[in-house]
């Protein structure tokens, strides 16, 4: 393994922060981090656990700051978070059985439709005050077992695909949105984290300091979401969005 001294834990820790904020309101983070671990020369494997290792710090910030706005359902993150923690696990251990590569044409069409229904998204529809939707737990929970198995099978775009599932199926505004996106993801993070430190790939003299600007990176991104709202999360989602593809396409050319 390479060896990381100061003049490449600095930048590293740079991307964390700024990583940090974009997944937050949007998701994506590691399309900042991982790109910048894999540039340290750490061996892939070694890159995508430690990568998980810092993240984690991330999301767990963001839902802290989401939650003390008020805008994380109880009663939903009771059913998403352990379900969000078994796609995770689910979803780990099913890659060693497929091939992540097969599944790169589908997510670029999936994150072509997400950055569209984004973009041109204006708002939840109108209900009546006090209405609620039936069953919702149930759909949210569904969401979470299935993208948190996506996360831990493969995992780009992980926390816009949350995003727009909760705008789409359960009506809920962008802002709000990713506050639930954040219970999966802290879950699907956490399920992560344990099998990788299990397997020994997380490097953790990378990973705390990196963790600590996610920390940080996490709170930045929640409290400008909270502040700017739909707006904020719709332009971010949307760059995010396209970023994304633009990645996985350049990976299919490979």
């Amino acid at each position: 393994m390479p060896e990381v001294g100061l003049a490449q834990l600095a930048p590293l820790t740079a991307v964390a922060l700024l990583a940090g904020v974009v997944d937050a309101i949007a998701g994506g983070g590691g399309l900042l981090t991982l790109p910048a671990l894999l540039w340290t020369g750490l061996p892939p494997h070694l890159a995508l656990g430690t990568n998980k290792g810092q993240s984690v710090f991330g999301s767990f910030a963001a839902l802290v700051r989401f939650s003390r706005a008020g805008m994380v359902d109880g009663r939903r993150a009771r059913v998403t978070f352990p379900l969000g923690l078994a796609g995770s696990l689910a979803g780990a251990g099913l890659v060693l059985l497929v091939p992540p590569a097969t599944l790169r044409p589908v997510v670029l069409a999936l994150l072509a439709f997400a950055a569209l229904f984004v973009g041109l998204r204006r708002g939840p529809p109108a209900r009546p005050e006090g209405a609620r939707r039936e069953g919702t737990p149930l759909v949210a929970g569904a969401i979470a077992l299935a993208i948190g198995a996506y996360d831990g099978f493969f995992g780009p775009g992980t926390g816009t695909f949350l995003i727009v599932a909760f705008v789409a199926l359960l009506g809920d505004g962008l802002a709000r949105a990713s506050a639930g996106a954040k219970v999966v993801n802290f879950a699907s993070n956490l399920a992560a984290v344990a099998l990788f430190s299990i397997k020994g790939v997380v490097v953790w003299r990378i990973a705390v300091p990196m963790a600590a600007a996610q920390l940080a990176g996490g709170w930045i991104g929640a409290h400008l979401a909270v502040r700017r709202g739909d707006a904020l999360v719709r332009r971010t989602a949307v760059l995010v969005t396209l970023a994304l593809a633009v990645k996985l396409a350049w990976d299919m050319r490979s």
